[in-house]
């Protein structure tokens, strides 16, 4: 079959071996599959990322990431055909999404990560039943591709200590920051500061519900916060505290992740705001803890999502609270995905690029 495989910090596609699904795989085609930023910086940077997943503790399975690899863990599939102890509730045809890991004798593979396994750039996958959940026959086919990466925002906005009167600030609008926003809105939380250089990734926050949009080149987002009612200034907390008012709390969502970033916000944040660090800065960064300290914001990193709140986005994409119509700009079969990853270099060019291998 064939799959777009990095070889070489290349992406070129080749035939690689047909799938038989073993004890609890069901084979699955592969509809539509997203190109995540992810996914951008492993093709140049996928052995730097692995080392820095050791680091952290995570295992890995024995991944080598100078060896072949199909990315691709953002999808949408059809059911085919069961392995052996399958329960087979779903049937042939049926369209599916599901956590991007397989479970296999030898261990988990992570799909998209993996030399063992081909991920959602390949014309079929292997996938364990026991994690599928069924489409909703009402949902396109783009949409529920997205379902993993807007699991992403509301994995962030889980971990944010919101209350009800909590405005929240998203610095930048690419796809995490999207997600985020909407994760916010369909936990029914605002107002929603969204702040980003791209007119194009500005107007795709505006569609999906932040309250106010800013251009960080014509204004600070942070002179928005005394607007909403919350104070910046500790002194000034404490007055309005003392005349009996309140503010909620302040969190402001990095989803940049790029150097420089996070000691930014912390410079800018109101005291006691909490910073949830979405955006994956893969580089050594340097922050000043004394200013974190003394204005006592709270840092939170974030990571992936929970197998429940992956299930709980699929149904916000299937009910209608979450809309994201009109945010994939463009859809490529496995010979235009390099140069979609090229394309995806410049935001103004693309909100989000679905590979559709059968085209």
């Amino acid at each position: 079959m064939r799959a777009v495989v990095r070889r070489n910090k290349q992406l070129v596609c080749d035939e690689i071996e047909e799938l038989a699904p073993a004890e609890g795989q069901v084979l699955v085609r592969t509809l539509a599959c997203g190109i995540c930023g992810s996914d951008l910086h492993a093709l140049h940077h996928m052995e730097h990322m692995i080392e820095l997943g050791r680091r952290g503790g995570g295992g890995d399975n024995g991944f080598d990431p100078t060896a072949d690899t199909v990315f691709g863990h953002e999808f949408c599939a059809e059911v085919l055909d069961f392995g052996p102890g399958c329960g087979r509730a779903l049937k042939a045809g049926a369209r599916v999404v599901s956590i991007p890991v397989t479970l296999t004798p030898g261990g988990v593979e992570m799909l998209g990560f993996s030399n063992r396994l081909p991920g959602g750039f390949a014309e079929r996958m292997l996938l364990s039943e026991a994690l599928l959940l069924e489409v909703p026959n009402g949902l396109p086919t783009d949409q529920a591709a997205l379902t993993e990466p807007f699991a992403v925002g509301a994995h962030a906005v889980a971990k944010a200590k919101l209350d009800r009167d909590s405005v929240s600030l998203v610095v930048g609008c690419g796809p995490v920051g999207l997600a985020v926003i909407a994760g916010l809105k369909a936990a029914g939380h605002g107002p929603v500061i969204a702040a980003d250089f791209s007119p194009r990734r500005r107007a795709a926050a505006e569609r999906l519900g932040a309250d106010v949009v800013v251009d960080p080149a014509a204004e600070s987002p942070h002179d928005r916060w005394e607007a909403f009612g919350v104070p910046k200034a500790r002194a000034a907390q404490s007055m309005m505290r003392m005349m009996g008012g309140r503010f909620g709390q302040p969190v402001i969502f990095e989803c940049v992740g790029a150097p420089g970033v996070l000691q930014g916000l912390i410079e800018a944040a109101p005291a006691g705001a909490q910073i949830v660090v979405a955006g994956v800065c893969m580089e050594t960064d340097r922050i000043e803890p004394s200013i974190a300290i003394t204005k006592e914001i709270e840092l939170t990193f974030v990571f992936g999502y929970t197998p429940e709140e992956f299930a709980a986005t699929l149904r916000h994409l299937a009910d209608g609270v979450i809309d994201v119509a009109g945010l994939v700009t463009a859809k490529v079969g496995l010979d235009g995905v390099a140069q979609a990853f090229r394309d995806l270099g410049d935001p103004e060019a693309h909100v989000k690029i679905l590979v559709q291998p059968g085209h």
